[in-house]
């Protein structure tokens, strides 16, 4: 009888997890009849607060030179992501839409440039009729394109800002080649890699065309590039390290310095592709 009893009745615990839900629902049944502690409060505009993470801590004037400057600057930033944007599709031969990061970057940089207007005198121009009064808007059609349209076209014709950038890394290659073979050739214990670095340079000079100093070193340079190599040819049996003989390290001193001397100098013949922004910042002074 005992034992019938017991398996008649409920276990102990489906009583207790029975009683607990009865429970909640008469704890989320009160809960939903009882007045709240406080109500949200509605967005309002005058308490708003202003993101100045990228403004400085202390107010900075500048003068009508230095915003065509740091417009300037700022143009040559976003035509080189307009640019880096079309050959990323036609990179992955994708349909000319850009990405979120683009123009969120995009119009990031036209705002500093608006705000670069602000120190101007009123009335306050327009950024695109900005563009047009100094000059900037030829030389960045791309630039001028996005802000009126708030999206990138690229040009059929080569805008003559295009070049600048190249010809400034092959410069600066030119001058960093130089300083390099002229440190390594007095410094170095081993002369074993000169000739490759002789030839690296002897390139970059042969990208540059009719300039006149640097076609002089050309022709020097190959002239002498055989037997500077054949002198640098280490004998089987000799475990020195090759080193160039006194009147080749000499030579290779004049060269470089020749080619620091020229570029440091900018001559016109190596300036023609720097023009329209060399010419923009003259005509500001």
């Amino acid at each position: 009888m005992s034992l019938s009893r017991c398996n008649s009745q409920t276990p102990p615990y489906h009583s207790t997890m029975n009683e607990l839900a009865g429970c909640s629902v008469l704890s989320m049944a009160a809960v939903s009849k009882t007045e709240p502690l406080c109500q949200p409060c509605f967005y309002q505009a005058q308490f708003k607060v202003e993101v100045n993470i990228k403004k400085p801590l202390q107010p900075i004037h500048l003068s009508s030179e230095q915003v065509a400057l740091e417009v300037l600057s700022l143009c040559c930033q976003l035509d080189l992501l307009i640019r880096a944007q079309f050959q990323e599709q036609l990179r992955h031969d994708i349909s000319p839409i850009e990405s979120e990061a683009f123009h969120r970057q995009g119009t990031d940089i036209v705002e500093r440039m608006n705000q670069c207007l602000e120190h101007l005198p009123e009335p306050l121009p327009q950024l695109e009729d900005y563009l047009d009064v100094v000059g900037l808007s030829a030389m960045f059609p791309r630039v001028e394109i996005f802000i009126i349209h708030g999206r990138p076209v690229d040009m059929l014709e080569r805008p003559s800002m295009d070049d600048y950038f190249p010809h400034i890394g092959k410069l600066n290659q030119l001058l960093v080649l130089s300083q390099q073979l002229e440190d390594d050739v007095q410094h170095l214990g081993s002369h074993k890699y000169i000739a490759y670095q002789l030839s690296v340079l002897y390139q970059v000079i042969s990208s540059f065309k009719g300039v006149l100093p640097l076609s002089v070193l050309k022709r020097d340079i190959e002239a002498n590039f055989k037997a500077l190599k054949t002198s640098l040819v280490k004998e089987d049996a000799s475990k020195q390290e090759p080193q160039l003989p006194a009147h080749y390290v000499s030579w290779i001193l004049n060269v470089t310095r020749s080619v620091i001397a020229s570029v440091t100098a900018l001559p016109d013949e190596l300036i023609e592709d720097l023009t329209p922004a060399m010419s923009f910042v003259r005509n500001l002074t």
